[in-house]
């Protein structure tokens, strides 16, 4: 019963004794609630020699002092509660003991804490994988033995407005074997090697989700910079106060996308059932499960969107009732009609659940349509067959086991838009929830693993990625360190020059890193597997990272951070040659005795050609059979899954890349 019912129930004299008891349990409440963030708790690691921000929530207008290795700090809780103030700088060491204490009587006391460097680990599924699925597993497992590497893992939450704190469950954990197979791999595999040169505790958190894109990983006022994500931004702000209006408007943007896409005709909507056709549609086999298993040859291996539709007959009586749809697995991505209506999308491979409004239902046949978006594998609407069902307010279920149809969507169409509040796919949705809880604690750097969720639309990752970039030293200073790694090798190897949108992210994180000083890139492509998105070798791509973390951050400067950097494509005569910095001991090329992936293309897409290559120290040389006027730039291992064979000394690849072919002057007189 809400509270207003029984305030109109209760007499005078009871009113006041509930308040009293009220009064009572809040003081209780302010008295048990921990005064510190749950970022800082018991095992914690705090940034060394930098000052440290703590913060929490007391009473309104309480005095809050904190305590920390000899260091003391106080400050006033503001109306609403939260406290913040700033620690000095401590060099590494511990275990020391942080006390925060109120005025009022207050207190919280946090063990075990060290301080050291501090690592905010984020990106998608490749920085997920835990240890427990790297090379050499269990070996790793039972060696696992660090009191000085810890991790705090944040659960994955979104939201459509920004967040005060990481979920209090939460926890900081030492490396034991116990904990360490849960750890993601390549962050705990990047502090285990630096490690080694740099002798100090090393804290990680990692804030990471499996399919997430760019975009929800940025603010919204960084989104706004980046330009053409205000209509989606304000429907997100719409989402946040009227979920029923935000979610009509999302409709009407759908369906006008739907027949933007060329061929589809004013009568062809799936959805609506005056424009019920049979053309197209086929008998969906869901007990086969996703429909990459169903058998039929065209959807083996495609990835894309199918609608999905059956029809339920209800009596008049059902239909007057209160509805919930109940749909069972569906992966990765729907949207839902009824009749027409819109009730709903969700983002992943879970059951769905959708409330119907009053009216949608009716007497007869009844028309439930669904869109479903799969990107990876296991694609569509399967799973157990009881769990799809229309479930009435009377207590009875209309079964929706059978009696499916399908229809594939041509893969012209192109990805369906994501409503803005989904978790992986929307806007902000995850920066609000996992990024502006952490705005306040203090890294040491930052690193990046994210892109196969964008490889559908290359052209724009530069400019998210440097604008996240740009977003998160808003956040946690303006110098803050980013090591971004390039996307591994995954799918079919290459038998000739091809377009891909996994090459033009790596080509983006090469360019991003490239153009800031306090950036560094980890060279991935050849630690990939072909059949795997996700490479088991995470101990390889820590050392990289590592590496680039001495040269970027730590200021090795003699050691190149990430192998052979392309510098210049020139023409040379009949020939191009490209010129390469950062090279240990000269180029060497692994298994051949020249070279392979080099290709010299015209300004269009589609002219490439493969080229012969030779090495003379740090420079390749080509030639290909195309005219050499009609030559513009050089490309090398572009493609998803690369075959790639050069190296330098240090056993460091030569990374994909793209470069303009310049003349002898233009290139001298750009890089002396």
């Amino acid at each position: 019963m809400k509270i207003d019912q029984i305030m109109r129930k209760v007499s005078t004299a009871s009113l006041l004794a509930l308040c009293c008891v009220g009064s009572f349990a809040a003081r209780a409440a302010d008295a048990a609630a921990p005064l510190l963030n749950p970022l800082f708790q018991d095992h914690a690691i705090l940034q060394r020699d930098q000052p440290n921000h703590v913060w929490g929530h007391a009473k309104a207008g309480d005095q809050v002092t904190v305590t920390f290795a000899g260091k003391k700090a106080s400050a006033k809780a503001d109306t609403s509660g939260r406290w913040e103030i700033s620690l000095p700088a401590v060099h590494a060491g511990g275990p020391y003991v942080l006390t925060a204490t109120t005025r009022s009587g207050a207190s919280q006391t946090i063990n075990d804490v060290l301080v050291g460097d501090v690592w905010l680990c984020t990106g998608q599924s490749n920085m997920v994988l835990q240890v427990k699925r790297s090379l050499d597993a269990r070996a790793e497992v039972q060696n696992a033995s660090n009191d000085r590497i810890r991790m705090l893992t944040v659960d994955n939450v979104s939201s459509v407005t920004p967040l005060d704190s990481i979920p209090a469950t939460d926890r900081w954990l030492k490396t034991t074997p116990e904990n360490v197979p849960e750890f993601s791999a390549a962050c705990y595999f990047f502090a285990r090697e630096l490690q080694k040169t740099q002798d100090v505790p090393m804290g990680l958190v990692v804030s990471a989700w499996g399919g997430s894109r760019i975009q929800p990983w940025m603010s919204a006022q960084a989104l706004r910079k980046v330009g053409g994500y205000d209509a989606p931004l304000d429907l997100l702000a719409l989402y946040a106060m009227d979920r029923q209006k935000a979610g009509e408007q999302w409709d009407t943007q759908w369906r006008a996308w739907w027949h933007s896409r060329p061929g589809v005709t004013a009568n062809d909507e799936p959805w609506n059932p005056a424009h019920v056709t049979q053309e197209g549609w086929q008998t969906a086999p869901l007990d086969k499960g996703a429909w990459q298993r169903w058998g039929k040859p065209e959807l083996a291996n495609f990835t894309g969107t199918v609608w999905y539709r059956t029809v339920v007959k209800l009596t008049s009586a059902q239909a007057a009732q209160a509805a919930t749809l109940q749909l069972s697995t569906v992966n990765e991505a729907d949207q839902t009609w009824v009749n027409g209506r819109w009730v709903g999308t969700t983002y992943g491979g879970d059951p769905r659940s959708y409330a119907i409004a009053p009216g949608t239902l009716h007497e007869g046949d009844n028309l439930i349509a669904i869109n479903v978006l799969n990107t990876y594998r296991d694609g569509g609407l399967y799973g157990d067959a009881s769990q799809r069902a229309l479930h009435l307010a009377g207590g009875s279920n209309v079964s929706l086991a059978d009696h499916w149809q399908y229809r594939a969507v041509p893969s012209s169409y192109g990805p369906p838009p994501s409503v803005p509040w989904q978790s992986t796919q929307g806007l902000s949705t995850i920066y609000n929830g996992m990024i502006a809880p952490l705005a306040d604690f203090t890294f040491r750097g930052a690193l990046w693993y994210q892109g196969e969720s964008n490889t559908s639309d290359p052209a724009h990752y530069q400019a998210l990625l440097e604008a996240l970039r740009t977003d998160f030293r808003e956040r946690f200073g303006a110098k803050l360190p980013m090591l971004i790694v390039q996307l591994a090798g995954y799918g079919a190897a290459p038998t000739h020059p091809t377009e891909s949108g996994t090459a033009g992210i790596r080509e983006a994180q090469r360019l991003a890193a490239a153009g800031d000083a306090n950036s560094g890139l980890a060279v991935a492509v050849d630690i990939g597997e072909r059949t795997d998105i996700h490479p088991a070798n995470k101990q390889e791509l820590g050392r990289r990272l590592a590496r680039a973390a001495r040269h970027v951050i730590y200021g090795e400067k003699n050691l190149p951070p990430s192998g052979p950097v392309p510098v210049a494509a020139q023409r040379q005569d009949d020939a191009v040659s490209v010129r390469f910095s950062d090279v240990t001991d000269g180029l060497v090329v692994y298994g051949a005795d020249h070279p392979v992936g080099f290709e010299l293309c015209g300004a269009q897409a589609g002219t490439c050609h493969y080229a012969d290559a030779d090495v003379h120290g740090d420079t390749v040389m080509l030639r290909a059979a195309m005219a050499g006027a009609d030559i513009t730039r050089v490309r090398y291992c572009w493609a998803d899954s690369p075959v790639c064979t050069l190296y330098d000394h240090s056993g460091l690849p030569a990374g994909p890349f793209e470069l303009p072919l310049t003349s002898n002057r233009a290139s001298q007189d750009s890089h002396p």
